[in-house]
């Protein structure tokens, strides 16, 4: 996967009618210099409406996403963010590789602190598939909320 990012702050795609990425290798995360680079904080994004496609059957997966990351230099900028989740909606994955390489684009991009991924997928074959990933111990001292996602229950 191209990994694209810009380093400065003359952002390519906020205040712009942007189209939407073809494919994640296509689009390009946009970071900011953080305002307080010197202090431990929590930044989480949450995209509850995620797709992509299964690889096999080409047929829609869902998921939601919950993104937790400490910023160390950069932030991520969020309308770009939002575009890159939205470029999977045509890209062909396992639910695994999905999660993972959203989690793995943002490390190669911000460089934080400390980054974690909860993809909590709706079942495919009445099964759901939830993915976990994180780049090591949280720092310390840090408050971090639970992810707030209920585990599937179907319709009970």
């Amino acid at each position: 996967m191209t990994r694209k990012a810009k380093t400065d702050i003359a952002l390519e795609q906020l205040g712009r009618a942007v189209a939407l990425p073809k494919s994640p290798e296509e689009a390009i995360l946009e970071r900011v210099p953080n305002p307080h680079a010197g202090k431990t904080y929590l930044v989480r994004f949450t995209a509850p409406e995620f797709t992509s496609l299964c690889p096999i059957t080409g047929q829609p997966d869902f998921a939601h996403l919950v993104i937790d990351y400490v910023p160390r230099r950069w932030i991520v900028e969020s309308k770009s963010l939002k575009l890159f989740l939205g470029s999977f909606r045509n890209h062909g994955a396992f639910h695994e590789d999905c999660t993972l390489a959203i989690a793995e684009r943002l490390v190669d991009v911000l460089a934080p602190r400390w980054l974690r991924i909860g993809g909590y997928w709706y079942p495919r074959g009445g099964m759901p598939i939830d993915v976990f990933w994180q780049t090591g111990r949280p720092p310390a001292n840090l408050w971090i909320p639970d992810q707030g996602v209920a585990a599937y229950r179907g319709r009970g």
